[in-house]
């Protein structure tokens, strides 16, 4: 894997990291720090100015990769015509090198996309803590600070506010869940890549 791709594959591990310890359950008063401190910290707001543009460069990568993988496809089906047509053997291995090349342009789109892809979720998982904090904190005052008759003349406002907090628990749960199938999705194409491997290198000790 070559230095970009490698670099890809580590920004896709802390964004995983990343993920856990934004769905991680902690006490309101520690969790409201933590993203205040973020939200308003100058240094994360760089760090979060370079990762778009960092996302920008994976973009290209990744409709570079697509278009590797439709070329190799075609280049696997032409081999596969040659093969047909009764020419000599020396295509089985050019049949094996171009399935090869097609496996790791593959690898590299799979890994661009599932980078894209998980970065999405995190921004909006974040956007939507960040919402269920304000209302937490909504409710809390509602529920706190009011008089017996402003808190009869709220208790719309408040079961509005607990239903928008059910919803927000709802669409956290569909990420944790999205969050789970592509890591099953990565480890699964890293299984296969590990097989094709010790294929390969089982085909070249022969």
């Amino acid at each position: 894997m070559t230095l970009y791709y490698t670099m890809v594959f580590l920004l896709l591990v802390a964004e995983m990291a990343l993920f856990m310890l934004l769905i991680m359950p902690l006490p309101f008063p520690m969790r409201r720090k933590v993203f205040t401190f973020i939200s308003e910290n100058p240094i994360v707001a760089k760090v979060q100015y370079w990762l778009k543009i960092t996302f920008v460069f994976i973009l290209v990568l990744f409709i570079d990769s697509v278009n590797r993988v439709y070329r190799v496809q075609l280049e696997l089906a032409a081999v596969s015509e040659s093969n047909g047509s009764h020419v000599p053997t020396i295509h089985g291995h050019e049949r094996l090198e171009v399935q090869a090349r097609k496996f790791y342009s593959q690898r590299n789109m799979y890994l661009c996309g599932f980078t894209l892809f998980l970065s999405l979720i995190l921004n909006r998982t974040y956007t939507m803590i960040l919402e269920v904090l304000r209302l937490e904190e909504k409710l809390k005052q509602y529920e706190g600070g009011a008089t017996k008759s402003q808190a009869a003349a709220s208790g719309d406002e408040i079961t509005r506010l607990k239903r928008e907090l059910e919803r927000r628990d709802v669409d956290l749960a569909t990420l944790k869940k999205q969050a789970a199938g592509l890591h099953k999705e990565y480890d699964a194409l890293a299984d296969r890549y590990g097989r094709t491997q010790e294929d390969g290198s089982s085909k070249k000790d022969k």
